[in-house]
């Protein structure tokens, strides 16, 4: 449940929104956060707010649903490097896929309907074809939420050491590091071009984001089927999130500036402050 004062935050940016994108159909804004931030509830109550207070028609992409499937996955863990058997940083999503759905979607005419990829983080899988969700157009406006979305690469100095246990251990020569960088730096900087604008969840911290990720998997347990295989211990929890680390502190780094809308969270999950960088 949102408190009233992030509600209200969100009710501003709903109409910071609607007055960049009326008019151009198809404005594609990404939403960056740390690993459970609230990204996903932001951009459900942006899609309400959008047509209940603007009458612009949004749909909600997110990241997650364009991670490979499994299988594919683990080919990569055997002829690229073993980390990449987890989901998760870049060079683990269907990057050509992502792009082509940003590029139909924008265009997408009256009465043009188009599938939404759909992945199950409690299979750890890509869900078949045939029960995708789709819209139909047209869209005016496409709020893509991910962790990473919009994040810049690192330079070569800050990939030289590890930051977590993790790297250290298995990733010691830094080559999954540097393969994950090159990613951002060749086919998602490509994928985040279709960027209109970018909206950046700051929370206060790497412990904030194991706390609520943790909240996040027991929800997700609470409601998956009783054979789901993908969800995880907290042990493994902390595992996961390592993976997830250094992009997250680079992304609280260097996108409050880069951010065209910046909303701070604090330790309590609220949202405490907006503010909008004009561009």
């Amino acid at each position: 449940m949102l408190d009233q004062r992030t509600l209200a935050f969100y009710r501003q940016l709903a109409a910071w929104m609607a007055g960049r994108g009326r008019g151009q159909g198809g404005s594609i804004f990404g939403i960056n956060g740390g690993q459970g931030s609230g990204k996903s509830t932001a951009a459900a109550f942006l899609k309400d707010e959008l047509l209940s207070a603007h009458g612009l028609r949004a749909v909600v992409l997110s990241l997650d649903d364009f991670y490979l499937p499994r299988a594919h996955r683990e080919r990569l863990a055997r002829d690229v490097h073993p980390l990449f058997a987890t989901r998760g940083v870049p060079g683990t999503h269907d990057v050509q896929l992502g792009i082509d759905t940003l590029d139909k979607l924008r265009e997408l005419r009256k009465g043009d309907s188009l599938a939404l990829p759909q992945f199950s983080k409690a299979d750890d899988d890509r869900m078949p074809a045939n029960p995708w969700s789709s819209v139909t157009g047209p869209v005016d406006i496409v709020l893509f939420e991910g962790w990473c979305v919009g994040t810049p690469p690192q330079t070569s100095a800050e990939l030289a050491e590890p930051v977590n246990a993790l790297e250290a251990s298995e990733d010691a020569d830094g080559r999954w590091r540097h393969i994950v960088n090159e990613q951002l730096r060749t086919s998602y900087a490509d994928w985040y071009s279709r960027l209109d604008a970018l909206v950046f969840l700051r929370v206060p911290n790497i412990d904030c984001v194991r706390r609520w990720r943790w909240q996040q998997e027991q929800d997700t347990a609470s409601a998956a089927d009783s054979k789901a295989t993908g969800l995880q211990s907290r042990t493994q929890l902390d595992r996961f999130v390592q993976h997830y680390e250094r992009l997250t502190t680079h992304a609280l780094r260097v996108l409050p500036e880069r951010a065209d809308a910046l909303l701070t969270l604090g330790e309590d999950h609220a949202v405490s402050s907006i503010l909008f960088h004009p561009r």
